[in-house]
């Protein structure tokens, strides 16, 4: 169910994000919106810059959920390994 939904979800999240870019690059190639291309540029490294500095304070925090996470599927190796055989086969249909 998961490897289904997830499948689902992501084909429709692609399709709204690149339709929502094809339509923004008709609109501007018509005349009807102006993009100010320098301005988007800025923002997107503004953005590149914020995202590091987060990434870089929240390591520690990923690093012991993964350690826990690799601990309970260790412990529970029959439950994940079904659990991952599902979500493969879900994703596959």
């Amino acid at each position: 169910c998961a490897g289904f939904l997830f499948q689902k979800v992501g084909k429709l999240a692609a399709t709204a994000v690149g339709g929502g870019f094809l339509l923004l690059q008709i609109a501007s190639h018509s005349g009807y919106v102006q993009i100010d291309w320098k301005r988007v540029e800025k923002d997107v490294n503004k953005a590149k810059r914020q995202i590091k500095k987060r990434a870089n304070k929240a390591a520690p925090e990923i690093n012991n959920i993964i350690e826990e996470a690799t601990e309970f599927i260790k412990q529970n190796i029959v439950i994940s390994s079904g659990f991952v055989g599902g979500f493969l086969l879900g994703l596959a249909s």
